[in-house]
């Protein structure tokens, strides 16, 4: 049976080291699964050869004991905040503290600080200045540039730039990592390396590397973006478009003045690795994970964790290109897939526990939908700078094909011990209902959608319209809510023949870029008319590098320059969100608008039938 990575001086000496390699600091608890980011980078340091220890959860107050018992690494610490944004993790939509952590033993929501990137290095720099630090996970990701932070309502600069690390690794980075500790292991000064994708790093003008180039971007500097909000609209369609292509180009944006030794300084993006290979994603998932939380966790639940251990990920990256979602600017969005071989050891080790009773909870990816596609002419997807393949309309190079999947599904449903697959992750409907030239993709698309409603759901399938307003929908990047309705019609068609009792359940936000209140009360009135009590919703929270973010931000499209609208303040945020609860106690202001709405359509048939009342639903067959 495999070790887990060590996280103690007795963890050492038991595997017989006096010291190691590196030390990764992460803001979860430590899950040994290729769900969770510091396990991931762990093990492919593992496998490279370096002894990697792990220092999950740090007490920062004190005399930061947690961050010096393991002494001083022979190559670098690594900051792994955690598989979430620290502070989508710890507030809300209202900035309002969350009262757990689903990524913290038990839930606690006391296990990390606020922006565990900057308090962990800044702790680090100040007990080992000499030893390199190097930023990864979604937080740093996310932050490599400027960016507007929601929680504290103003620009601040790359997480360089605040924290004082060396070196940011971006995006996935298991080829990054490698690379790096190989070099630094070569003897190489962390100063020295400036040549590596997908890294981001800050250096006077006179250092960097090869001076300013044709090729490369130079951006608004951060001073530039505080003084003018389009500065910022402008810098964020070049940072998408970029984050986005096969052949990327450099980025380079001037930091604040003083941010290091009192000089200018400039921030560089490196551009991306080409996207992984099926063979480079298989080596990553099959490393030797144990698949368990750390023994340390012994009697407590980790609720992320309980969420997902009995599931299994398919591919990496997302074509859809919405614009509340930070997917693409992490994963990118080419999708890279895992073999079938890969995927079916990965299920049988799941069949193999102890708690599994023969249902796998989820079979599925960033978009459950999309394992396999991919452009037809690559030399084309080579040269495109759009950031979604389907929004405005699905592009006539992508092949739709759901065959690859549904050959997954039979393979996994066929393996003993496996009663059911469920498709837990989003599903993209809009590819299920495309028509395209290709017949057979079509006809794929057709038996697909079948098979996952009368095979693969437990009760309810769960999707995301997002709004019913289709001027919103395309500053979202999303399709025309008829499609909603179009599919809503036939899941309940193919429920109807099969007799199951099924629920399709859409997911909602309120307050996203250009949304007016009336534009909600549109969304009630026509959700409440097809007969749903809504549940799945949310308020759009701005997270760094979406482009609903910057529109939020600067009040710009990125795209077009055009104004647009956004509910900003709490009163105009609450207003937008209570129109979901119309048939609950605090919408029932909004509840006298329906009523007389209703009077003034007496005798309408409602759009779609109302739902049945909540009951037990026996699952498929």
């Amino acid at each position: 049976m495999s070790l887990f990575l060590p996280t103690t001086k007795k963890e050492l000496e038991q595997r017989g080291w006096d010291s190691v390699d590196v030390i990764l600091f992460s803001g979860d608890a430590y899950v040994d699964h290729p769900s969770f980011g510091v396990a991931v980078i762990g093990r492919t340091l593992e496998a490279a050869g370096y002894r990697v220890a792990i220092v999950p959860q740090p007490d920062w107050h004190g005399d930061y004991r947690d961050f010096k018992k393991l002494g001083r690494p022979r190559l670098f610490f690594g900051i792994s905040p955690g598989c979430m944004d620290s502070m989508v993790n710890k507030y809300t939509a209202a900035r309002r503290l969350r009262s757990s952590d689903a990524y913290s033993p038990d839930g606690r929501h006391d296990m990390r600080p606020e922006y565990p990137t900057i308090v962990y290095t800044r702790i680090l720099k100040q007990l080992f200045p000499d030893v390199p630090v190097v930023l990864g996970g979604i937080e740093a990701s996310l932050r490599r540039l400027t960016h507007y932070d929601y929680w504290q309502d103003r620009l601040r600069p790359s997480i360089l730039i605040d924290s004082g690390a060396d070196i940011i690794s971006y995006g996935m980075g298991e080829k990054t990592i490698v690379e790096l500790a190989r070099r630094l292991s070569d003897g190489y000064a962390i100063r020295d390396i400036t040549d590596l994708p997908q890294t981001v790093f800050a250096r006077p003008f006179n250092q960097i590397p090869g001076g300013i180039g044709p090729n490369d971007i130079v951006l608004h500097s951060h001073e530039e973006c505080l003084r003018d909000k389009r500065c910022q609209a402008e810098n964020f369609r070049h940072i998408e478009e970029q984050s986005n292509m096969m052949h990327a180009r450099r980025l380079i944006q001037e930091a604040p003045l003083g941010a290091v030794g009192g000089a200018s300084v400039f921030v560089v993006v490196n551009p991306p690795y080409p996207p992984m290979t099926t063979e480079e994603l298989d080596a990553s998932f099959d490393l030797p994970y144990t698949r368990l939380p750390h023994p340390k966790y012994r009697g407590k639940t980790i609720p992320a964790y309980e969420m997902i251990k009995h599931s299994v990920c398919i591919h990496r990256g997302c074509f859809g290109g919405c614009a509340f979602c930070t997917i693409s600017a992490h994963q990118g969005k080419f999708v890279v897939c895992r073999s079938k071989e890969s995927i079916l050891r990965e299920v049988q080790q799941v069949i193999q526990m102890d708690d599994f009773k023969g249902y796998l909870s989820d079979l599925g990816g960033p978009s459950a939908n999309m394992y396999g596609m991919h452009g037809r002419n690559l030399k084309a997807c080579e040269k495109c700078m759009r950031p979604s393949c389907i929004h405005p309309q699905v592009c006539p190079n992508l092949n739709t094909s759901h065959q690859k999947l549904l050959d997954i599904y039979h393979a996994v449903d066929a393996l003993p011990g496996m009663k059911k697959s469920f498709i837990g992750s989003g599903v993209r409907y809009d590819l299920l209902l495309y028509k395209g030239k290709d017949e057979q993709a079509n006809r794929s698309a057709e038996q697909y959608t079948r098979e996952l409603i009368t095979r693969h759901v437990s009760g309810r399938l769960k999707v995301a319209p997002e709004h019913t307003s289709d001027r919103v929908l395309w500053l979202m990047r999303k399709p025309s809510f008829q499609l909603f309705s179009q599919f809503k019609r036939l899941f309940d068609r193919i429920c109807r023949e099969e007799g199951l009792r099924q629920q399709l359940i859409p997911y909602f936000i309120s307050s996203h870029p250009g949304c007016h209140e009336e534009d909600m009360k549109q969304l009630a009135d026509l959700t409440r008319r097809m007969g749903y009590q809504l549940e799945q919703v949310q308020d759009f929270t701005p997270t760094p590098m979406t482009v609903a973010t910057e529109m939020f931000y600067t009040g710009y499209d990125p795209y077009t320059m055009e104004p647009v609208y956004t509910a900003r303040t709490a009163e105009e945020k609450k207003a937008q969100h209570r129109h979901f609860f119309w048939y609950k106690e605090e919408g029932r202001d909004n509840r006298k608008h329906y009523q007389h709405h209703d009077n003034n359509r007496a005798g309408a048939r409602p759009e779609e039938p109302r739902r049945e009342k909540r009951g037990r639903h026996r699952r498929n067959p």
